[in-house]
């Protein structure tokens, strides 16, 4: 690591609060940047939304598609890239709770994730949604994975640097260490 800090930033909010702008705009003016999107298209509207997010995103991004083995592809991305954007945590989490990983073993991989954040020389920002803020759910399913992402909320908030929540497209910075210098992202 040089002689400047890097920036971890974890962004989460509900739906379409803005999350993935939000951390589209922290990345502007970094050159040498990887997108690792954890989506899968697997029905048409899903699809689209991609492409979306994609055009979006324009040139010079390295797009990695990573459903499953984020932990893994951070690991590998982490030294080759001035930037990362992990887009994002919550889909992540439910492709490993559909693939039938049970709650202990995504827990452990949440962990794992937490440890290649902390260890990254690079500048970080993941994209997760805030899901835990209405009702109980009434289904077990339903229920594990909203424990699962509030667990992996808090362990990720915990080796990020600044911690935002998107409301109406408005960041709230929740979390902000002022760890000396930092390398600029926006």
């Amino acid at each position: 690591m040089s002689a400047q800090e890097i920036l971890k930033v974890l962004i989460t909010g509900g739906c379409r609060s803005g999350k993935s702008e939000y951390a589209l705009g922290l990345a502007e003016g970094s050159a040498n940047k990887v997108f690792l999107a954890t989506a899968e298209g697997k029905d048409q509207e899903m699809c689209e939304r991609i492409e979306r997010h994609r055009l979006r995103r324009g040139r010079g991004w390295r797009t990695v598609e990573e459903p499953l083995n984020l932990v893994s592809a951070l690991a590998g991305y982490k030294s080759e890239a001035d930037l990362i954007v992990i887009d994002c945590v919550t889909l992540w989490l439910s492709n490993l709770l559909l693939r039938g990983d049970s709650p202990e073993s995504i827990l452990n991989q949440i962990n794992a994730l937490a440890r290649e954040v902390q260890s990254a020389g690079t500048n970080l920002i993941m994209v997760t949604n805030e899901v835990g803020s209405g009702i109980v759910p009434v289904n077990d399913l339903a229920r594990r994975f909203r424990d699962l992402v509030g667990f992996g909320n808090q362990r990720l908030a915990k080796v990020c640097h600044r911690v935002v929540l998107m409301v109406a497209g408005l960041p709230l910075v929740i979390k902000e260490e002022n760890h000396g210098t930092v390398k600029s992202m926006a």
